[in-house]
């Protein structure tokens, strides 16, 4: 017979008749009246096309086939059992499983090394892959399981995800040291004055200060846009012009590329940086170590 043909409540019904040799205590055991047991038995003998239990003196006996069933189901039972009700622990020092993690460049050079420093000590044999979050086809992704989980600002996927807190952060504005509003004189009308780089990062809530800026006449249109923060340092480097930036992607580009930062004076609102997280890993052991292991490293 096709195992798609039967009702597999239904080896719940056979194990506890081989276990206990009674259609009256099988059904007990399984919250069943006795009729209940007794039809589900019908049934299997119908599929089976054997008596499978017979009666004799002291209740019921099992058929040499069922004799020959009996183990094989009592062991898929009990490994469904097992895998149901005690998930195997993830084992972080001998795993060698990859995970995937959305995150824009930002969130790449502001987490990727400390956390490769910590998997190297804690977890030497897994690996991970960055993917970009841009969030149209970051949802599906998740969704289907490709991307374990998210980092960043992420407000348009907040909705229908699991979602933890790790930061908060400001914007400053930053440019290259010897900048003359390195100074100190650095108010609303130096602002409004400079050149600007503007970050469009989709599918990010970043892409909104310029927005803000223009909506709010504070602004101009910027002199250049890019479309991610990777390029930013370089081109502040070596020109007059400034960025308005998150604090935490300031600080990690300030030394390699000679910048300073200070205070935006236009008042921009905060943002919280999150890790953000699909139902369907939300009680996964590896899943539930990773997030474990990015809010002891990196919440304030």
């Amino acid at each position: 017979m096709d195992l798609k043909d039967l009702d597999l409540n239904l080896l719940l019904v056979f194990n506890e008749l081989y276990r206990l040799r009674s259609v009256s205590r099988a059904g007990e055991a399984l919250g069943l009246s006795q009729s209940a047991v007794s039809n589900a038995l019908r049934r299997l003998r119908l599929a089976l096309d054997d008596e499978l239990f017979v009666r004799v003196a002291r209740g019921m006996a099992p058929t040499h086939y069922a004799e020959e069933l009996s183990g094989s189901i009592e062991q898929a039972l009990g490994a469904l059992r097992a895998s149901l009700t005690a998930p195997a622990a993830f084992q972080p020092a001998t795993s060698t499983r990859n995970f995937t993690i959305a995150m824009s460049d930002i969130g790449e050079i502001y987490f990727l090394p400390e956390l490769m420093k910590r998997l190297a000590r804690l977890a030497p044999g897994v690996s991970v892959s960055t993917v970009r979050d841009t969030t149209i086809s970051l949802r599906s992704e998740m969704e289907s399981g490709q991307v374990d989980l998210a980092i960043g600002f992420l407000p348009d996927l907040r909705h229908g995800f699991f979602q933890r807190r790790l930061f908060r952060q400001r914007y400053v504005c930053v440019f290259r040291r010897g900048h003359r509003l390195a100074t100190g004189n650095f108010g609303l009308k130096e602002f409004k004055a400079a050149e600007r780089v503007a970050i469009v990062a989709a599918g990010t809530g970043h892409g909104t200060v310029d927005a803000t800026l223009r909506r709010a006449g504070l602004a101009d249109g910027p002199r250049l846009s890019v479309p991610h923060f990777v390029a930013v340092g370089h081109i502040l480097q070596s020109t007059d012009m400034i960025a308005v930036v998150p604090q935490a992607y300031a600080e990690r580009t300030l030394k390699p590329f000679g910048l300073v930062y200070a205070p935006c004076p236009v008042r921009l609102p905060e943002f919280v940086i999150r890790q953000l997280w699909h139902s369907r890993n939300h009680r996964e052991p590896g899943s539930q170590w990773l997030r474990g292991l990015i809010s002891e490293t990196f919440s304030f």
